[in-house]
C-alpha cells in the first residue's frame, strides 16, 4: 500500500464518517422536534382534561372525562411511538449509507 492509497483511505474514511454525521444529526433533530411537540400536546391535553374534570357537574360525567382522556392519551403514545420508531429506523439506514460502498469493497476483496 503506498502514502497515496493510505491518504485516499483516509479521505473516504473521513468523508464517511463526516457524511454519517451529517444523517445522524439531521435524524436526531428530527426525533428532538418530534418528542418535544409530542410532549407540548400531552402537556396541553391533560390540561385540557382537568378542566374539564373540575367542570363535571356528577360522578358520572366526571368518569367519563376520564375515560376519554385516557383513551386518546393511549391512542396518541402509541401513535408517537409508531412514528419515533420508524425515524430510528430512518436514522440507521441513513447513518449505514456512507459506509455500504466501504463494507462491499472489504467483502469483495477478500
Amino acid at each position: 500500500m503506498t502514502t497515496e492509497d493510505l491518504q485516499n483511505y483516509g479521505k473516504e474514511s473521513m468523508e464517511m464518517a463526516m457524511t454519517s454525521f451529517g444523517a445522524w444529526s439531521k435524524s436526531a433533530q428530527a426525533i428532538m422536534t418530534e418528542v418535544a411537540d409530542y410532549s407540548k400536546k400531552s402537556v396541553e391535553g391533560s390540561a385540557a382534561a382537568w378542566e374539564k374534570l373540575l367542570g363535571a357537574k356528577s360522578m358520572d360525567k366526571a368518569m367519563q372525562v376520564q375515560s376519554e382522556f385516557l383513551k386518546s392519551s393511549y391512542e396518541d403514545f402509541v401513535a408517537e411511538a409508531t412514528k419515533l420508531g420508524e425515524l430510528y429506523v430512518d436514522l440507521a439506514k441513513e447513518a449505514y449509507k456512507p459506509f455500504e460502498g466501504a463494507i462491499a469493497k472489504v467483502t469483495s476483496a477478500k
